[in-house]
């Protein structure tokens, strides 16, 4: 039997907030209620399995995640290494993962990617960190800013289940590209990481007639 999911109650404060100032919000979280408790562990570790779930289905990317964990354990930069390439075909990365997985590992086990020292750095500083790593995205970078570090003001507006979500959220025609969802998003500062969980919540929510299968992007 799957577990219930358990409601995220540390988003309820900024959740409440939102649903005060928009109307609409305060609709859907009426009846959708709280996101369910979602994390990422931080360092190379989460980097490398958001890495790995880049361009494929949810279901397919955690089960390479858990056949990589399987095989490595601990999932250091410096026990990836350790793999070969067909350590990593056979668990399921494609060439360019296992390229961009090693140029990863390679920065942070070599200290040219600090990448405790992240924590010390504002979101910007973050974000070019993190995107200078060839392999590593904008849309990567932010997903490890919300929920490996905890950020909370971060909208990932290229995210399409996100875009979808707030075009339902918002009674719109269209769905919004990643400057329309940006511009759209700054009525949510200075909690557009809740902002986000929630459409994603929206999104997946059974009572709300969306698409399922949206795939991740870099």
């Amino acid at each position: 039997m799957i577990p219930e999911p358990v409601p995220d109650e540390r988003l309820r404060p900024a959740l409440e907030a939102l649903a005060a100032a928009d109307p609409d919000i305060a609709e859907a979280y009426g009846r959708c209620g709280l996101p369910p408790v979602r994390g990422s562990a931080p360092g190379f570790a989460g980097l490398i399995r958001m890495i790995a779930g880049q361009q494929v289905s949810v279901q397919s990317a955690a089960a390479i995640i858990a056949r990589l964990e399987a095989r490595v354990e601990p999932l250091t930069a410096d026990r990836f290494l350790t793999l070969s390439e067909d350590d990593l075909r056979a668990v399921g990365f494609s060439r360019p993962k296992m390229r961009y997985g090693r140029i990863l590992a390679e920065e942070i086990a070599g200290g040219t990617l600090d990448i405790d020292g992240l924590e010390a750095l504002d979101d910007a500083a973050v974000l070019a960190a993190l995107t200078r790593v060839k392999g590593i995205g904008r849309w990567t970078a932010e997903i490890y800013l919300l929920f490996a570090m905890g950020r909370p003001d971060v909208m990932p507006a290229g995210d399409l289940a996100l875009c979808v979500a707030a075009q339902h959220l918002k009674k719109l025609e269209t769905r919004p590209d990643p400057k329309v969802m940006t511009a759209l998003a700054e009525a949510w500062r200075p909690h557009r990481s809740a902002a986000a969980r929630f459409l994603w919540h929206l999104y997946r929510h059974p009572g709300v007639a969306l698409g399922r299968s949206v795939k991740r992007t870099a």
